[in-house]
C-alpha cells in the first residue's frame, strides 16, 4: 500500500539522518586542524640544531604558541565556547605571540602567521571576518616585509588564504551539519502528520461503519422470529456495509478517500432509520466546493454515529445553509445530551480538521435538550470575495 510505502520512505530518512545506514562522515572537530602544526616544523628543526638565538625564549614561545593553538582549535567546534572569552582571549594571546616570535627570529618563525590564520579563520564567522582577515594579513606582510623583504608578500597571501578557506570550510561544514538536522525533524514531523492522519480516517470510518453492522444485527436479531425476509435484508444490508467499509478503508490508506456530503447524509438516514430515530434533513444555498462538501461529510458521519451510540435519542434534525461565503452545518437532537465522544475523539480531530481550512466546529448540549453540533465552513467564493476585499484595502 502506497501510505505504508510514503512512511516507510520517510522512517528510512529518518534512520539515514541518525546515521543508523549509510552513516556520513562526523562532523570536524579540533583533530582536523592538529596535523597543520607541521607548518612550524622548519623552526623546531633550527632550534634543535642550536641555530636559533635565545633558544630557551624560542622553545618557551614555541610550547606556548602549539598549546594555545591546540586549545583555539578544539574550543572553535563548539559554539559557545568559541564565543566565549577566554577563547577570544587565547586567540590575543596567540596573535602578540605569533607576531613577536615571527618579528625577533624571522625565516621559518614567519610560517606561524598562516598557522595563526587557521585558528582564526576557525574562530571568528560572519562579517567580522573579512576585516580581521584583512588586518592580520596585513601584519603579517609587514612583519615578514622587515625580515625577508618582497619575500613577506607570500606570507601575506598565505595568512589571507589560510584564514578565509578555513572560514569557509567550516561554515558549510556546520551549514550541511544543520541542513542534516532540520532534514531528521522533517521526517519525524511527515511521519507523525501521516499518522494522525491514519489514525483520523480510520477512528471515522470504522467507528461510523461499526456502529451501522451493530444497528442491522439487532434489527436482524429482532426481526428473525417473526419477519424472515426482512431479517434478512437487514444482513443483506450489513454485507453490503462490510464491502463498503472494505474499500473505504482501502482509499484511506492511500489518501484518495473524499467524503461526499450527500452521500453521507444518505448513509445516515439509513442508520438512524434503522436505530429507530426519526430524521429530518434540510438543505439550502448554493452547492458545496468538494473540499468542503468532504469535511462537512465527515462531521455528518461522526455526529450521527455519537447519536446512535451514546444519545438514545427519537429525533436528528439536520441543517445545511449557505450564505454569506459560509456554509453552517448544525446536528441536533433530542437525546440524553450525550452525544460528544470524551476528549481525543472524533469530533476533537474534526475540529482541528476544520479550524486548518479557515473554519470552526462546536459541540455541547441543545438549548432545550439533546446535544448540537455545529461547524462553520468558509465556501469557494466566500474565500475569493475576503481575498478581494483585502486586495482592495491595500
Amino acid at each position: 500500500m502506497s501510505w505504508m510505502r510514503g512512511v516507510s520512505c520517510r522512517l528510512h530518512e529518518v534512520r539515514a539522518a541518525r546515521g543508523d545506514r549509510d552513516e556520513p562522515p562526523g562532523p570536524p572537530n579540533g583533530f582536523a586542524l592538529l596535523p597543520w602544526l607541521l607548518m612550524g616544523m622548519g623552526a623546531f628543526s633550527h632550534l634543535l640544531q642550536g641555530r636559533t638565538p635565545n633558544p630557551w625564549i624560542a622553545g618557551v614561545g614555541l610550547l606556548v604558541f602549539n598549546s594555545l593553538y591546540i586549545s583555539v582549535t578544539f574550543r572553535a567546534f563548539d559554539k559557545a565556547k568559541r564565543e566565549s572569552r577566554g577563547t577570544r582571549g587565547a586567540l590575543l594571546a596567540m596573535g602578540l605571540l605569533t607576531a613577536g616570535l615571527a618579528a625577533g627570529y624571522g625565516g621559518n618563525w614567519l610560517m606561524f602567521f598562516p598557522l595563526f590564520g587557521l585558528a582564526v579563520g576557525a574562530v571568528v564567522r560572519g562579517r567580522r571576518l573579512g576585516p580581521v582577515g584583512l588586518a592580520l594579513s596585513a601584519l603579517a606582510g609587514a612583519v615578514a616585509g622587515l625580515r625577508e623583504g618582497w619575500d613577506g608578500v607570500n606570507i601575506a597571501y598565505g595568512t589571507f588564504l589560510s584564514t578565509m578557506v578555513t572560514a569557509a570550510i567550516l561554515s558549510l561544514s556546520e551549514a550541511v551539519r544543520d541542513l542534516r538536522a532540520a532534514r531528521e525533524e522533517l521526517a519525524r514531523r511527515a511521519v507523525a502528520e501521516e499518522r494522525l492522519r491514519f489514525s483520523r480516517d480510520l477512528h471515522d470510518l470504522l467507528g461510523h461503519t461499526l456502529s451501522v453492522i451493530v444497528v442491522k444485527s439487532e434489527a436482524a436479531r429482532r426481526l428473525a422470529p417473526r419477519d424472515v425476509d426482512a431479517a434478512l435484508g437487514q444482513v443483506a444490508d450489513i454485507e453490503s456495509v462490510g464491502r463498503q467499509a472494505l474499500t473505504e478503508i482501502r482509499e484511506a490508506v492511500t489518501g484518495y478517500r473524499e467524503a461526499s456530503l450527500s452521500t453521507e447524509l444518505d448513509r445516515v438516514r439509513d442508520l438512524l432509520d434503522a436505530a429507530g430515530v426519526e430524521t429530518v434533513v434540510r438543505q439550502s444555498g448554493p452547492p458545496l466546493d468538494p473540499r468542503s462538501a468532504a469535511l462537512l461529510g465527515w462531521v455528518v458521519r461522526e455526529a450521527a454515529t455519537n447519536v446512535v451510540r451514546h444519545a438514545r435519542a427519537t429525533r436528528c434534525e439536520i441543517e445545511v445553509a449557505g450564505a454569506g461565503g459560509r456554509t453552517r452545518l448544525v446536528i441536533t437532537d433530542d437525546g440524553r445530551g450525550t452525544g460528544a465522544t470524551p476528549p481525543g475523539s472524533g469530533l476533537k480531530g474534526l475540529a482541528e480538521r476544520l479550524a486548518a481550512a479557515g473554519g470552526s466546529l462546536e459541540s455541547g448540549p441543545a438549548p432545550r435538550s439533546g446535544f448540537r453540533v455545529t461547524a462553520v465552513l468558509p465556501t469557494a467564493e466566500g474565500e475569493h470575495a475576503e481575498a478581494g476585499a483585502e486586495a482592495a484595502r491595500a
